[in-house]
């Protein structure tokens, strides 16, 4: 009997991790040239999100957060960069983080390489 429960404890453990990421909720900016739109972003507390970043942008965008992003759960950690401080965006793409989001808080919103000239934001998980 013992061995049947732990054969079948074993058999949901990657169903519950899987369903760990579905039915993420999206949170959608959009870089443009030197300005993340919204430039305040919301998130809930342990909730799972799909945070898609769009770059409508002619230049190289980064969506900087080093402390919402190092408090967050990721899925896919190797889709970060900068040692998981930020999230490059080339011109013209998009892509996806799932993430889980971190304790409440403010969070520092910057793009790396145009947070000179205002491309700045801030993050607030409530």
């Amino acid at each position: 009997m013992n061995r049947t429960l732990a054969a079948l404890l074993l058999l949901t453990l990657p169903a519950q991790a899987a369903d760990r990421w579905a039915n993420p909720h999206t949170m959608t900016v959009i870089m443009v040239d030197n300005r993340f739109e919204p430039d305040h972003v919301v998130f809930e507390h342990g909730k799972l999100y799909d945070l898609h970043l769009v770059n409508r942008g002619k230049d190289l965008h980064e969506f900087t957060a080093p402390a919402f992003l190092q408090a967050a759960t990721i899925k896919d950690k190797h889709l970060l960069a900068s040692g998981g401080k930020d999230i490059v965006v080339q011109p013209g793409k998009s892509t996806d983080i799932l993430l889980i989001a971190p304790a409440a808080g403010q969070y520092g919103l910057t793009c790396a390489d145009h947070d000179w000239d205002g491309m700045v934001g801030s993050i607030t998980v409530n």
